[in-house]
């Protein structure tokens, strides 16, 4: 089972098609034939399907017979994505089973079914291929696996791993506030309450600031924020960095100890300068809170690292949310894409055990599914209510929906983001993953090239930027941009600790970014972002948090913490870095 780098870039869907089928007959797979694909995409751009493995357009399958007159049928998700795999075991008599695996090494293996005598799993690489059966046996490996109780569980030597499904951790806040409104009459709005009596301001911080002192050298690849103010800020953020043992300069940018092209900045909204702030552009002015409210970025060199995109275990769901109003139809649909479940998919909220040791950093991803959906303006009205898209390991569980924010990363290996629009799906076959969440933060003016508000900046209902039930926007938020700088691409990850999308947004355009987008928002849990490094003895990861509150999120044990993500299945979505081999 080949692999292509960027296939169906630029070709029409008729071309994507012929490619497609040239390399899998190449390679002697059956059933993906020029027809075939056609119908799997002509299947996927219909209204409503019947699971998500028909959100999977340039799956390959193949069959093979077993001896007791049975099938198995192995499906390559997608190939050029050559991550995810399903085994259908359907036994002349009794039930069919239906396995989830993952590719260990993506770039060093290919799966396919051996069809000689005794069918089996061959697994192809570094100039050689073996064959695995783990299902043979009384006990079978396959059964040991999927018995394990591990998120992933290695089988044919630690080349394949069996997804299992695992019970996703959750912080008691998150535990509390699910509980209250599937539980409790009213309690959506009872959340919204505590939210905006107890929550608000609750994690804003406003470090110290100091006008004169040393900041230390400021790391020159990405210059400095457009600020009228640079005092020497002392931050509660727990990222180590060199070059600021006085603190660090609003702006400016520094190097993370033991992470090589990574970079820490901090400031406050109050600090940008008068220039930005005056053009009205359709934001907002800022508040005296938030102009006060401290700000961490983290940014990463693009050229040194791989973005990847996994889903938790619980979110976001793949139902409707209750926030559109539903007719006709939509009814009789168990969500908006025609499914309501991932099954036969298994979803773990865990980065792979096989790419841990290139770990440097993850992030939540955004809002659940009942928040990912428009309930005012005219969002609400139309494309079901623009609930947000995503797709994994180039698996669509969620349909992009044109006008929304998404960051994106083709299969090979291509970064961006953009608002989506109709024309943009014909790029679907050639994601590796992808996370929709609202609309524009900041984005290019076509004709000035400057960095501007998203034309939803100061819209509540219009922006779907959540918040309170009396639409006050002002609360703890997280965001992500990209920016070109000294010809290297940089994504930033954000932390704004008591803001409103307009204050987001002149943050933004002082960091001069190209295109930013919300994340997630209210907690640190919600907003949770780490960097790692390797431990003293070299065995292990070592989180290193925006601030002690997300360190809460990862448990203590053994005199360290187990990283949430990389060590534990966890409930929510969330995007990570991977130094490049």
């Amino acid at each position: 089972m080949g692999r292509m780098a960027g296939a169906g870039r630029g070709f029409a869907a008729a071309g994507m098609i012929a490619v497609l089928t040239q390399a899998a007959l190449a390679d002697g797979m059956t059933g993906a034939d020029a027809d075939t694909l056609a119908t799997q995409w002509e299947t996927y751009n219909q209204s409503s399907v019947a699971s998500v493995v028909a959100f999977s357009p340039m799956r390959q399958t193949q069959e093979a017979p077993m001896a007791d007159g049975g099938t198995l049928r192995l499906t390559s998700l997608h190939p050029d994505a050559n991550r995810w795999y399903l085994l259908e075991i359907a036994p002349a008599e009794g039930r069919a089973q239906t396995f989830h695996f993952e590719n260990a090494d993506a770039q060093a293996w290919t799966l396919s079914l051996g069809t000689g005598g005794t069918p089996g799993l061959v697994i192809s690489g570094n100039g050689g291929e073996e064959t695995c059966t783990p299902w043979a046996g009384e006990t079978s490996e396959l059964a040991t696996a999927a018995a394990s109780g591990l998120p992933y569980a290695p089988v044919c030597a630690g080349k394949i791993y069996l997804r299992n499904r695992v019970a996703g951790s959750r912080t008691n806040r998150e535990a509390v506030s699910d509980f209250l409104r599937k539980n409790v009459v009213f309690g959506d709005k009872l959340v919204n309450l505590i939210k905006g009596a107890f929550f608000e301001d609750a994690f804003l911080e406003d470090a110290e600031a100091v006008d004169g002192g040393d900041a230390g050298d400021a790391v020159a690849a990405l210059g400095t924020a457009r600020l009228d103010r640079q005092p020497v800020m002392r931050p509660n953020m727990s990222i180590e960095v060199t070059g600021a043992e006085g603190g660090m300069e609003a702006g400016a940018w520094y190097a993370v100890d033991g992470a090589e092209g990574v970079f820490a900045s901090v400031m406050k909204p109050g600090y940008v300068a008068a220039d930005i702030l005056k053009e009205r552009n359709g934001a907002n002015w800022l508040d005296g809170v938030e102009q006060n409210a401290d700000v961490y970025l983290v940014a990463f060199d693009l050229a040194q690292f791989e973005l990847g995109y996994e889903l938790g275990t619980d979110h976001p769901g793949v139902g409707w949310s209750s926030r559109p109003s539903r007719s006709g139809s939509d009814w009789q649909l168990p969500g908006p894409d025609g499914f309501n479940r991932a099954d036969p998919l298994v979803r773990n909220g865990m980065l792979s055990p096989s790419l841990t040791g290139r770990a440097v950093a993850a992030f939540a991803g955004g809002f659940k599914r009942d928040h990912g959906a428009y309930r005012f303006s005219d969002y609400a009205t139309f494309n079901k209510g623009h609930h947000y898209g995503f797709i994994s390991n180039g698996v669509t569980f969620s349909r992009l929906v044109p006008n929304l924010a998404t960051l994106y990363v083709t299969v090979d290996g291509e970064i961006g983001m953009k608002t989506w629009t109709d024309a943009d799906n014909a790029r679907v076959p050639d994601l590796m993953y992808a996370r929709q969440n609202g609309v524009a933060v900041v984005t290019r003016d076509a004709e000035t090239g400057a960095s501007v508000p998203g034309d939803r900046v100061s819209s509540w209902g219009g922006g779907n930027w959540s918040g309170s039930a009396d639409a006050q926007l002002r609360t703890l938020r997280s965001g992500a941009c990209l920016k070109e700088a000294g010809g290297r691409q940089f994504l930033l990850y954000a932390y704004f600790s008591s803001v409103t999308p307009s204050a987001m947004a002149r943050v933004f355009q002082a960091y001069e970014c190209d295109y930013a987008m919300l994340l997630d928002m209210n907690s640190p849990e919600l907003t949770y972002m780490a960097v790692y490094r390797q431990n003293s003895n070299g065995d292990g990861l070592e989180p290193m948090h925006l601030n002690r509150y997300m360190a809460e999120s990862d448990p203590w044990v053994n005199d360290g913490r187990i990283p949430r993500f990389v060590g534990f299945a966890d409930n929510r979505d969330f995007f990570y870095l991977l130094r490049k081999e």
